[in-house]
């Protein structure tokens, strides 16, 4: 289950619809999908494959397409962040840093669990997200990403543009996954 958590008050939320809410305010889309029409071994499965990345994408393609109609967004991919992935602390290491992007960052997470703070208000609002849960943080929203303690998560990612994942950390220094 979603909870927010306000770093400087230390309140914290933990009802879906007042998540909802709360983050519409400020452009956040939060909503929740389930996962109950995935098998567990696809959903925990994290060396993936092709196939694996191809069945995910199509048990949600009803949703998938509701939202990319709506919002204008043409892509989607698999993205796996575990102890099975290579450089993993070099990624996060990326992903920890304060950021923005000229698209909106959007993940439906499959398994798996992490944190994606983003400035609220003056504040630090950590959105704690697991699987069956989608999270839009709209372009220019200042926030990061962070795995927690169960250090994995498997998501499906979608994008405006096929360049996909960039993260502008201030105005000379940008990053892709590709680097």
């Amino acid at each position: 289950m979603a909870k927010l958590v306000f770093r400087n008050s230390g309140k914290t939320i933990t009802d879906s619809n007042q998540i909802k809410e709360f983050l519409a305010q400020y452009g956040v889309v939060y909503d929740r999908w389930g996962v109950d029409r995935l098998s567990e071994d696809i959903r925990k499965k994290y060396d993936i494959d092709e196939e694996n990345s191809k069945t995910i994408i199509e048990a949600y393609r009803k949703e998938l397409e509701e939202l990319k109609s709506k919002m204008g967004y043409i892509t989607e991919d698999i993205v796996v962040l575990s102890d099975k992935t290579p450089n993993l602390d070099g990624l996060m290491e990326k992903f920890k840093r304060e950021h923005h992007h000229t698209d909106d960052e959007v993940r439906f997470v499959v398994d798996g669990s992490g944190i994606f703070p983003v400035k609220i208000d003056g504040d630090i609002v950590d959105i704690h997200v697991e699987a069956g849960e989608l999270i839009v943080v709209p372009a220019g929203a200042r926030h990061w990403f962070e795995l927690d303690e169960n250090r994995k998560i498997k998501c499906i990612r979608v994008f405006k543009t096929p360049a996909g994942w960039e993260a502008i950390y201030n105005e000379n220094e940008k990053a892709t996954m590709r680097d």
